[in-house]
């Protein structure tokens, strides 16, 4: 395991688990915080040894709850007096990264939300492919709330989970959302207890790290392609990703599996 003060990360057999670790402060992202995670998820992504990516928290309170608004005061103070504008660099430096990080992975993400998910971390959860929820968890844009707007992707991935409608409303008004609704919403996949959550989500995310992963890339891929072009466009990627996982090692294992009425063992290639 590698660790720093703020992000622990592990790889084993081809999962990594990216896990916040400022439970005493709702795992909210100060700088080092925001830094750290943005390398272990790049590490994530770039590394062909992983093949899907778990992120979730330490604690039972929170998941994230977004910027660390203690830290923030001081930044905007210092900004005032020197004239500078810094502190709101951190969308460009640090969530923009972390998000096109998560979302842009060729592998599957998987977030175990296990508390309070607000701001940004609303947003680094919509940016995984699959969300396991803690019945205990709760959702809230926030943004609006101190006055800003949304960012870490928010503005992209809520319309597309719940509709621009709801997405709107819930940006306009922020509140706590449950994880009941959460899960009626479309927001979170799996619904679990909370004590049988880390098991839960590592038992998903170990299951899809064993599994096709050029096929799941070519899935994400053309998810996001499809929700912002054409049929014709998407029937064309469709071509395009069916032949590059068609040429995979992984499709052949899988066809003469199924010929021998066995269970494949997938190579991630």
């Amino acid at each position: 395991m590698r660790m720093t003060d703020t992000v622990l990360y592990e790889v084993s057999d081809g999962l990594a688990t990216i896990t916040l670790n400022r439970p005493e402060a709702m795992n909210a992202l100060n700088v080092a915080a925001k830094v750290a995670l943005r390398e272990a998820v790049e590490s994530a992504a770039g590394d062909g040894a992983v093949r899907a990516v778990l992120l979730t928290a330490a604690g039972d309170r929170a998941f994230c709850v977004g910027q660390d608004l203690k830290e923030h005061i001081g930044l905007l103070v210092k900004d005032r007096e020197t004239g500078s504008r810094q502190t709101m660099n951190t969308v460009r430096d640090h969530y923009n990264p972390i998000v096109r990080a998560l979302a842009g992975a060729a592998k599957p993400v998987v977030a175990a939300v296990n508390g309070v998910a607000a701001g940004a971390g609303f947003g680094f959860a919509l940016a995984a492919d699959y969300r396991i929820v803690a019945d205990t968890a709760a959702f809230n844009t926030s943004f609006a709330g101190v006055a800003l707007t949304a960012d870490s992707g928010i503005s992209w991935t809520l319309p597309r989970v719940i509709g621009p409608g709801r997405a709107a409303d819930l940006l306009l008004f922020p509140r706590s959302i449950s994880a009941q609704e959460a899960y009626e919403l479309g927001i979170a996949n799996r619904l679990v207890p909370a004590g049988d959550l880390r098991a839960e989500a590592e038992k998903v995310a170990r299951a899809l790290a064993e599994g096709p992963t050029v096929a799941y890339a070519a899935l994400k891929e053309s998810v996001a392609f499809g929700l912002t072009h054409s049929l014709e466009e998407a029937l064309e990627k469709e071509d395009e990703l069916q032949t590059r996982a068609g040429s995979s090692e992984d499709h052949a294992i899988a066809v003469q599996a199924f010929v021998n009425k066995e269970k494949p063992k997938y190579l991630g290639r």
